[in-house]
């Protein structure tokens, strides 16, 4: 293969085809029209002699050369991405610019009202746009570009990926306040006793919570599950059950709601609270100074 016919928007192209398994998705990712991105492929085909792509129930499968292709195209336009975003300065009080964000329903609560408020007078031009993937997605999210920063609790995302730790947190229990068999404590033998409500929160560590009942046997005693965090106050209000959560949470829903805020009775781990970016975005000064905004607004002090 000729070098000299090699064309920068065609490795793009390829990139992308290979992200999202899609013609059509990559051609939106990349803003390149349907038959744009079809010229494209053929030419990618005709350039490096191999079909590069076959269709499949799936999608787009790679062949296996276009799979040994895969990672050094990457590292490369990730290289070049990076190079030409060191060199530019970012102003926060010009920048139009949308800002992803994964975050769980807890952390919108937690994370966004001050985010916001200080992006109005800061950066009023700029948008955020929270984008919730499964844990398994998170890190590919991070690295393809379609995340600038996750927030929250998570276990390692493996290489390529860069923290900083905000803050500690640790679980204790909710109830509401005029439960009729606990009162300002909670003993191990009521919290056996009682029924529960488990949050099943994809994109987050919080499956800790669901391990703990499990080892003490009471995934029986769980009468509800729900995939989200804030709607968990709305129900123990006007139910008996229990429910342990974040420490945040339960301080953030206390002021809104009729809930009494107890000490877990089992013992359980606390856990950190953190900010995490793709290598490819430790240059950006959009994403640097995202991230600086984030630590100075909730960082331990």
């Amino acid at each position: 293969m000729n070098l000299n016919n090699l064309d920068l928007n065609l490795l793009r192209v390829f990139d992308a085809v290979l992200r999202d398994r899609s013609v059509t998705l990559a051609g939106e990712r990349i803003g390149l029209s349907q038959p744009a991105m079809s010229n494209a492929l053929a030419r990618l085909r005709k350039l490096f002699g191999d079909p590069l792509f076959v269709r499949s129930p799936r999608g787009m499968h790679p062949t296996p050369y276009a799979q040994r292709l895969a990672d050094p195209v990457r590292q490369a336009l990730d290289l070049l991405e990076r190079t030409l975003r060191a060199r530019t300065v970012f102003d926060p009080a010009r920048a139009d610019r949308t800002f992803r964000l994964h975050m769980s329903d807890i952390g919108e609560t937690v994370f966004l009202p001050p985010l916001l408020e200080r992006l109005k007078d800061d950066a009023p031009h700029a948008r955020v746009e929270v984008v919730q993937h499964p844990l398994a997605g998170i890190r590919d999210a991070l690295a393809a570009g379609e995340l600038d920063l996750a927030v929250g609790f998570m276990p390692e995302l493996g290489g390529g990926i860069a923290q900083r730790r905000l803050f500690r947190d640790r679980y204790v229990c909710i109830v509401r306040a005029g439960h009729p068999r606990i009162g300002k404590s909670l003993s191990a033998a009521q919290f056996r006793a009682a029924q529960h409500v488990l949050i099943a929160s994809s994109g987050t560590g919080h499956q800790v919570v669901e391990q703990m009942l499990a080892e003490n046997g009471l995934l029986d005693a769980v009468a509800l599950r729900v995939p989200h965090f804030m709607v968990v106050p709305m129900i123990l209000e006007r139910t008996d059950l229990v429910c342990t959560v974040p420490w945040q949470l339960a301080h953030a829903c206390a002021r809104l709601r009729r809930l009494r805020t107890l000490e877990l009775p089992l013992p359980m781990p606390a856990f950190d609270v953190k900010l995490l970016w793709h290598d490819r975005h430790e240059q950006d000064p959009g994403n640097r100074w995202l991230r600086e905004l984030m630590i100075e607004l909730h960082g331990e002090k």
